[in-house]
């Protein structure tokens, strides 16, 4: 026997009877409105859009003294290297300046191995955080009060280990 959604076993009178109505899905014919009635709204009254003031166009004219710049800067020579056209395509062009490696940029090899820079910057990167820290926490009215208990400890402990010391030389 097979069982329903809920894990129950239908009974043998009604097999398929849905404990749930079955949503009505005839289609709609002519006579059935396909928009609910519904009541006018208010009435507003058409209010035109208001138009923008119309805005003056700048004045796009050049001044004197840019036409007598533009005019002295086109005059200038420039001097600069003439390079035949295949030689910057073959690589003879040698400026000096190259694009980083993946390596580089990443930090990584192609294998995934971690470069030594990266690793480096990384044990520096953390030794500087721990330093800080450190420094913050020497600052903070918490970690003087650490402090001191640390020291008092410590001169307990001393005092404590010389009193040990002066009690098994007695005996």
């Amino acid at each position: 026997m097979s069982k329903d959604e809920a894990g129950r076993v239908p009974s043998p009178e009604e097999p398929d009877k849905p404990e749930q109505p079955v949503p009505d899905v005839t289609p709609a014919g002519p006579e059935t409105p396909t928009v609910p009635d519904v009541p006018p709204g208010p009435d507003i009254p058409d209010v035109p859009p208001i138009d923008p003031e119309p805005s003056p166009d700048p004045d796009v004219t050049p001044r004197e003294e840019d036409v007598h710049e533009a005019q002295v800067h086109e005059a200038q020579v420039h001097e600069a290297e003439i390079v035949e056209p295949g030689a910057v395509d073959a690589g003879i062009v040698d400026s000096g300046v190259r694009a980083p490696t993946i390596e580089e940029i990443t930090g990584y090899t192609a294998d995934g191995v971690p470069t030594f820079e990266s690793v480096r910057e990384k044990i520096e990167q953390r030794s500087v955080t721990a330093l800080g820290a450190e420094e913050l926490a020497h600052a903070t009215g918490a970690g003087r009060t650490l402090e001191e208990q640390y020291e008092e400890r410590k001169a307990a402990a001393a005092d404590r280990l010389a009193e040990i010391r002066r009690s098994l030389r007695s005996e």
